[in-house]
């Protein structure tokens, strides 16, 4: 068995199945068959159809999006270079982007609102990795470390036994059997 891939619809095409969900229950097509036919789930043919008894087509309808519900690809661009100036640039002092803090900088700076879940599919989708970084201090001296570990290092740390004492035991905590 094969897997389906799964693909995002705009609202457009969201609201054009609802219109044809409509259509058909104009005909007299049940829910039951209408979510079979439109290959979405029984639930939603359900709340469509009392929906539409309720109020017409006109309740199916977008309502629209208000202050664009996404970025543009420009937007997306500008965001992407507000990552790369890091987290310092925007007042936060631990180097670190989270989910909250991009949402954050999403709506102070394009006017849009982002869950959780989206900052999270929009940074995918950007190419950005979920990844921590290894936190390293900035007055890191790599040759002062490098020189620790082959002179301090060595010359501090205690020999092991490669071989038990005459009649002994390696360990210092159990004595030789006697």
């Amino acid at each position: 068995m094969g897997t389906r891939t799964r693909r995002l619809l705009s609202p457009v095409e969201l609201e054009r199945r609802r219109l044809h969900a409509a259509d058909l229950f104009e005909q007299g097509m049940r829910p039951v068959r209408v979510a079979d036919a439109l290959g979405v789930t029984r639930q939603a043919a359900g709340l469509w159809h009392r929906a539409w008894r309720e109020g017409g087509l006109e309740v199916l309808r977008s309502k629209g999006t208000g202050n664009h519900a996404y970025l543009s690809d420009d937007q997306e661009q500008e965001l992407d270079g507000l990552l790369k100036a890091g987290p310092t640039a925007f007042g936060w002092e631990d180097q670190r982007w989270t989910l909250a803090r991009v949402g954050v900088l999403i709506e102070e700076r394009f006017e849009v609102r982002y869950e959780i879940s989206g900052v999270w599919r929009l940074l995918d989708r950007m190419g950005w990795s979920w990844q921590v970084p290894k936190v390293r201090a900035v007055e890191r001296n790599e040759e002062a470390i490098a020189a620790w570990c082959t002179e301090t290092w060595p010359a501090a740390s205690h020999p092991r036994r490669s071989q038990p004492p005459e009649g002994g035991s390696v360990s210092r905590t159990r004595p030789v059997p006697g």
